[in-house]
C-alpha cells in the first residue's frame, strides 16, 4: 500500500496562495529529491473526479501499482457531483468525434456496471421537444443523425405526447428511449471500492505543485499534502493519467515552458451553470413528468439548453443555465441570468412555470475547450509522446457527456 503523510483538506484559497507563492520554489524543491526519498509508483493520476477514478480502477488491474491524488477532501467534488446526473444516449455530437462514440460505448458499460454494482440508476428516457417549425425540422435531422450513429430515437405525434406527458407543451417531439438518469456519488463510491479492492490508493488532500520528466524515464511529482511537519512529498511514477477536470490545462502545462502551444492549445474555459429546483409549495402548480424533458440546444451545442431532469426520488429540478466565468471555484449560486428570465425558459415547454415555483439548487461549472461562442471542440485523450512526454496522458475538455463515456 502506498501511503503519503495526511489526508486533510487543503481549502482553494490556501492552493491559490501556495501556486503563488512557490511557482518557482516548488519546481526547485522537486528537483532537490534525491531518488531514494521519493514515493515511486507504477501509474499516477491526477484527480480523483469519476473519471480520475474509473481509470485508476482499470489501471489498478494491470500490473504494478496504482495512485490517485485527489487535491480536494474527498473525491468527486466538483464538476463529477455538481451536474445533472445523466446518461446520455449520445444523440448530438458529431458521429467521429470521441464525445459521440465513447457516449454510446460508454452508456453500455455503464448501464451493466450499475446493475452488477447495486449503483441506483432508472432508464426514464428523455424528450426534445421544439416549438416551432425551424426546431421541429433540427429533431428530424437529429433523428437521422441518430440512426446513422445506431442509437434509438423516434418521433412522437402531438396527440400521443399530450397523453403521455400533459404538463409538457410541445410542436414535436423526439423521444430518447436510453437516456437515463445515475446517483453519481454512489457510481464514484463503487469505483472508490473497486479500485482499492484492487490494490490501488486514493491519496486526498493532495495537491500536485509540479511535474518534471525523469531523465531515468517517468516523471516526478511534487505534492502538496496539507500536513505541517511535512508539507511536501515527491513521487515518482512510470506513467502520469491527467485527469484534473477543472485543473487539467494546468496541471498539463506544469510540464512544458511558457512558450509552448498548450497553453493556448489546451487553454480551459469555465461554463457555470446553476441548478433550481420546483419549490412544490401549496402556491405552485402540481407537475407530474415521467421523463426528462430538453429543449432544442443552441447551434454550436456550447449548452443543452436550461431542461428538466429528475433526480432518484422523482424530485424536478431544472439547469443548468449558462454564464461563461473566469474562476473554476464560483459555486456561488447569485448571479446569472434573472430568475424570471430562466422561469420564461422553462415555461417554453412547461407553460405552467412560473419564477416563484423556482428556488435556487446548486451549481457546477463545466471545463470547456470551446470558446465562448465558438465551433465545436470535442474531449482531448491524448498520450503524449508526440510531444516528447511518453506516458503522459492528457484528458481535456471533459465535460458533458463525460459521466457517461
Amino acid at each position: 500500500m502506498i501511503r503519503l503523510l495526511s489526508t486533510r483538506p487543503i481549502t482553494a484559497t490556501a492552493l491559490l496562495l501556495w501556486q503563488r507563492q512557490y511557482a518557482v520554489s516548488a519546481a526547485e524543491r522537486l528537483g532537490s529529491y534525491a531518488s531514494e526519498d521519493m514515493t515511486n509508483v507504477d501509474h499516477l493520476v491526477i484527480g480523483g473526479g469519476v473519471v480520475g477514478l474509473a481509470v485508476g480502477r482499470q489501471l489498478a488491474a494491470r500490473q504494478g501499482n496504482t495512485l490517485v491524488v485527489e487535491k480536494n477532501r474527498g473525491f468527486g467534488m466538483e464538476t463529477s457531483s455538481r451536474n445533472s446526473e445523466v446518461i446520455h444516449a449520445g444523440i448530438y455530437y458529431p458521429k467521429t468525434s470521441l464525445r459521440t462514440r465513447l457516449c454510446i460505448e460508454g452508456k453500455n458499460m455503464l448501464y451493466k456496471y450499475c446493475q452488477e454494482h447495486n449503483v441506483p440508476f432508472k432508464k426514464t428516457g428523455k424528450w426534445v421537444v421544439a416549438q416551432n417549425d425551424e426546431q421541429a425540422e433540427y429533431l428530424r435531422q437529429l433523428a437521422e443523425h441518430c440512426a446513422d450513429v445506431d442509437v434509438p430515437v423516434h418521433m412522437v405525434s402531438q396527440k400521443q405526447a399530450k397523453h403521455d406527458e400533459p404538463c409538457v407543451q410541445a410542436h414535436a417531439v423526439l423521444a430518447s428511449p436510453t437516456t437515463g438518469i445515475i446517483d453519481s456519488h454512489a457510481l464514484m463510491s463503487a469505483l472508490h471500492q473497486d479500485l482499492t479492492e484492487r490494490g490501488a490508493d486514493l491519496a486526498v488532500g493532495t495537491e500536485v505543485q509540479a511535474i518534471h520528466r525523469d531523465d531515468t524515464g517517468g516523471y516526478r511529482v511534487l505534492v502538496a499534502t496539507g500536513d505541517t511537519d511535512v508539507p511536501y512529498m515527491a513521487v515518482r511514477a512510470a506513467s502520469v493519467v491527467n485527469a484534473a477536470g477543472l485543473w487539467a490545462d494546468r496541471i498539463a502545462c506544469m510540464l512544458v515552458p511558457d512558450d509552448h502551444e498548450w497553453h493556448s492549445k489546451y487553454k480551459l474555459h469555465f461554463a457555470k451553470g446553476r441548478y433550481y429546483l420546483h419549490t412544490n409549495s401549496s402556491n405552485s402548480p402540481s407537475i407530474s413528468v415521467q421523463r426528462l424533458v430538453y429543449p432544442v440546444p443552441d447551434k454550436q451545442i456550447t449548452s443543452l439548453g436550461t431542461h428538466l431532469t429528475l433526480d432518484m426520488g422523482g424530485a424536478i429540478r431544472f439547469g443548468p443555465d449558462l454564464e461563461w466565468v473566469s474562476s473554476n471555484t464560483d459555486y456561488a449560486t447569485d448571479g446569472g441570468e434573472p430568475i424570471k428570465k430562466v422561469a420564461a425558459a422553462i415555461a417554453e415547454y412547461l407553460p405552467m412555470i412560473q419564477a416563484k415555483d423556482l428556488a435556487p439548487g446548486y451549481t457546477g461549472i463545466r471545463p470547456k475547450l470551446q470558446l465562448p461562442g465558438g465551433v465545436f471542440r470535442d474531449f482531448v485523450i491524448k498520450e503524449e509522446s508526440d510531444a516528447g512526454f511518453p506516458g503522459f496522458v492528457n484528458l481535456l475538455g471533459i465535460e458533458s457527456p463525460g459521466l457517461t463515456s
